[in-house]
């Protein structure tokens, strides 16, 4: 499996423009929109983001196993792998084919109660939110539905993205992303100035949700892959979900709490506060994922051939890959979120924005935890492609921990964005942010040495983009 340099580079410019396409928009958003209607956004985005709930950990799980499957593995098993000592390797069509059969099945269902969901409990939200909303709620109410149908499309079509990344077909994934986000950026910034405001973003996303999958498809498909596929006799669906469902599930857990961590706060803050103080709190979260997404991009990249080099034993490849991540995390929180903190209001004041920032030193606590949650969830990727999940439970008590916080410290004090902040900050430090990246320094034995050296080669431009051969 050959990933490169290359790979890294288009990673980096598909995960900008997929983190910081709303970024790219915010100087016509905050420009041309009212605090409230960019609170009612970030609320609709957030209510939307429910999706990725239900896909219950499946796609990692569906995306390692077809890297399994692509590096020679013929069964698939709940826990660890099959071990693949012979370089010249077949791949076993029919085990890809009943895995495609199993993706399909299985996200269909999902994409069906999330659509009930959506347009019945999370309608019902909606609804709640607009009795204080002072503009026009019919606006609202179209671009929740827009957002219903692309968001329930793009989950029923979501392992596109397990195919392209278990083959190993990173730099042309990131391509198309890149093509779609820049048919959301073309066609938003065009509705947008036309006045279309909340219709316009949406309708945007469908356009580019569209884009993407029909070229993913096209991507993975070929007439090769098509041909043996067409040829192979599948394997049986119930046999690749049963060896996928355990640690499917506990991932789907880990998804659910880390859901609870990361959108409680906006969920459970909009009924304590001004939409204008979560417009600011959602405008500075979404920058801080921006840099969350630079951080973790190379570690991120190189995940499916981590998972391959687990098969083949090369725990120093995994290690100077892990460290060097490691590295290029703490340069991109350290330069990226200071320029955050001394200059983001002062960027925002520049476009004539609407809608500020919060404040400087909750802008500084944001970027801490964000840092150390970053941190914590590469160690987690990594032993994730050992095809074990240690940190579901660990992840459950965080999430419940958060929702707790937030109850109780609004209750206690009713308004104060800090809340927002500290709640799931507390949640995971107790245990998740020190607990993982411990584990991974002790599981690939990581030295004062070996970090030394990954340092040096970072800044010295001396990252060995190399392709681990695996024997």
């Amino acid at each position: 499996m050959l990933i490169t340099y290359k790979d890294v580079t288009w990673n980096y410019a598909a995960t900008f423009l997929k983190i910081a396409s709303s970024v790219l928009l915010f100087p016509l958003i905050l420009k041309m929109m009212p605090s409230e209607m960019v609170g009612i956004w970030t609320i609709l985005i957030t209510v939307s983001s429910f999706a990725g709930l239900l896909d219950f950990g499946f796609s990692p799980s569906f995306a390692r196993n077809i890297t399994y499957i692509f590096s020679g593995v013929k069964v698939l098993k709940t826990t660890g792998f099959e071990h693949v000592e012979d370089e010249n390797f077949s791949i076993d069509y029919g085990l890809l084919k009943g895995s495609i059969r199993a993706m399909r099945w299985f996200y269909l269902r999902v994409a069906i109660v999330l659509f009930l969901f959506l347009i019945t409990l999370g309608t019902y939200y909606i609804s709640t939110i607009l009795k204080t909303y002072k503009g026009d709620p019919k606006e609202v109410y179209i671009a929740w539905g827009i957002l219903c149908l692309i968001s329930t499309y793009n989950l029923f079509t979501l392992y596109f993205e397990a195919l392209l990344q278990g083959k190993g077909l990173v730099k042309r994934s990131k391509q198309i992303i890149i093509i779609g986000q820049s048919v959301y950026l073309v066609i938003a910034s065009i509705l947008i100035l036309k006045g279309n405001g909340l219709i316009a973003i949406v309708t945007a996303q469908a356009s580019s949700v569209i884009i993407v999958r029909w070229l993913s498809y096209r991507t993975f498909f070929t007439i090769e892959i098509k041909q043996k596929l067409q040829n192979a006799i599948a394997r049986s669906r119930a046999e690749v979900l049963k060896a996928i469902y355990p640690n499917a599930l506990k991932i789907g857990l880990t998804s659910f709490s880390g859901f609870l961590v990361q959108k409680s706060s906006i969920i459970i803050g909009a009924l304590y506060l001004p939409l204008k103080a979560i417009a600011s709190y959602g405008i500075t979260m979404q920058l801080i994922a921006l840099i969350a997404g630079f951080a973790g991009i190379y570690t991120v990249t190189y995940q499916p051939k981590i998972a391959n080099l687990r098969i083949y034993h090369n725990i120093p490849a995994i290690k100077k890959l892990y460290l060097e991540g490691q590295v290029i995390i703490f340069s991109t929180y350290l330069i990226i979120g200071l320029a955050l903190i001394i200059c983001g209001n002062w960027a925002l004041n520049l476009i004539g924005s609407q809608t500020q920032l919060l404040v400087q030193k909750l802008i500084l606590l944001a970027v801490i935890i964000s840092f150390l949650e970053t941190n914590h969830g590469i160690a987690g990727l990594i032993l994730l492609t050992k095809n074990e999940v240690p940190f579901f439970k660990a992840a459950l008590l965080s999430g419940a921990a958060t929702v707790f916080l937030l109850i109780l410290l609004f209750s206690l004090f009713n308004h104060g964005l800090w809340i927002m902040i500290i709640a799931p900050g507390i949640a995971q430090g107790v245990y998740q942010n020190w607990k993982w990246p411990i584990m991974v320094y002790s599981e690939l034995n990581i030295t004062r040495k070996d970090v030394l050296m990954a340092i040096r080669k970072v800044f010295l431009y001396k990252i060995e983009y190399n392709n681990f051969k695996t024997k």
